[in-house]
């Protein structure tokens, strides 16, 4: 793993207000949506929010992979921000490579490291890796033991998130670590000002049962 996901994140927070156009993925349980639309009632931060080209390309690469029944995984991209002396993380891009993946576990393929460390180096943005995201193809959102070894071993500070894909059931959920033990998050997924021509409003509701799941914001 690069240097870059502990060494970065020394930095302090920058102190700004959350995307205020965030919404709840249209692959959330009711329950979370439901809780997520109460938190946005507050002015409290949620512990992330997901551009929306960044969700794209997570959803788009676990289904991707839903003919065949393997995991995906890959890094999760942006900054660590502080609004009402609250940390949350905004996730601007993510980032992968070539993967050993069966129905039940994934990992960087060991010669894909050169080219997931190219595609870090072409962000563009000044990044800090502020979690991860894999899929559950068929088996539900939750971090199994070696989830967990994987994300407290690499991802170590608290505001560190995992998300977790089933694109067989077109589900998703986040997760931090808390105690030694897996807690499900809340997060929403925003959309850049310049992103959208219609002022914020929601244009086209998901088929969730589309091929490709296409959702747009």
């Amino acid at each position: 793993m690069s240097v870059k996901i502990l060494s970065e994140d020394r930095r302090e927070p920058k102190v700004v207000r959350p995307p205020a156009n965030a919404r709840p993925h249209l692959w959330f349980r009711d329950m979370d949506a439901e809780l997520l639309r109460l938190r946005m009632g507050e002015d409290m931060p949620l512990a992330a929010y997901v551009n929306k080209h960044a969700e794209a390309k997570m959803r788009n690469h676990a289904l991707s992979a839903r003919g065949r029944k393997t995991e995906v995984m890959g890094l999760l991209l942006g900054e660590v921000r502080r609004w009402r002396d609250m940390d949350y993380v905004l996730v601007r891009d993510v980032a992968t490579t070539d993967l050993d993946a069966s129905s039940v576990s994934v990992k960087f393929n060991s010669a894909g490291f050169e080219k997931l460390f190219e595609s870090l180096d072409l962000a563009g943005f000044d990044y800090v890796v502020v979690g991860w995201y894999h899929s559950h193809p068929g088996y539900g959102c939750f971090l199994s033991e070696t989830d967990i070894k994987t994300h407290s071993g690499i991802f170590v500070s608290p505001h560190h998130i995992a998300i977790v894909i089933d694109p067989q059931f077109f589900e998703i959920a986040a997760f931090r670590m808390k105690s030694g033990k897996p807690e499900r998050t809340d997060f929403g997924v925003y959309w850049d000002e310049y992103d959208d021509p219609y002022g914020g409003l929601v244009r086209v509701k998901a088929n969730p049962q589309s091929p490709h799941g296409n959702i747009n914001f």
